[in-house]
């Protein structure tokens, strides 16, 4: 099993679950993280670090968010490693509760 970011990241990007990855999971792109399932153990140490609640274990997944599994695998091949927590993107706190935005998802 995994873990997989899901819509609520988009526009956001804390990297607070970066921080505590011990396997450096996850995968920066310009207005979202992804994690690799192939490198993910299941730790769960990342999901409580999210401040907008965008990380859930693959079998807890909201339907509506089921193809995040996909994105996260996806997005995990090109985009490149993250393993340091950097600041927030400017407008976080505009977007934490705006839902959905899929659609300003930059590839």
């Amino acid at each position: 099993m995994t873990f997989v970011v899901t819509e609520s990241c988009i526009k956001c990007k804390h990297t607070d679950c970066v921080e505590v990855c011990p396997v450096d999971c996850f995968y920066e792109g310009p207005n979202f993280l992804v994690i690799h399932p192939d490198e993910c153990i299941d730790c769960a140490l990342c999901e409580p670090e999210c401040p907008v609640d965008a990380i859930f274990s693959e079998d807890e997944l909201p339907k509506d968010q089921i193809e995040f599994i996909e994105i996260n695998a996806e997005l995990a091949e090109i985009w490149p490693n993250i393993t340091e927590q950097i600041p927030p993107l400017p407008e976080a706190e505009e977007y934490k509760d705006i839902l959905p935005k899929k659609h300003l998802l930059e590839r």
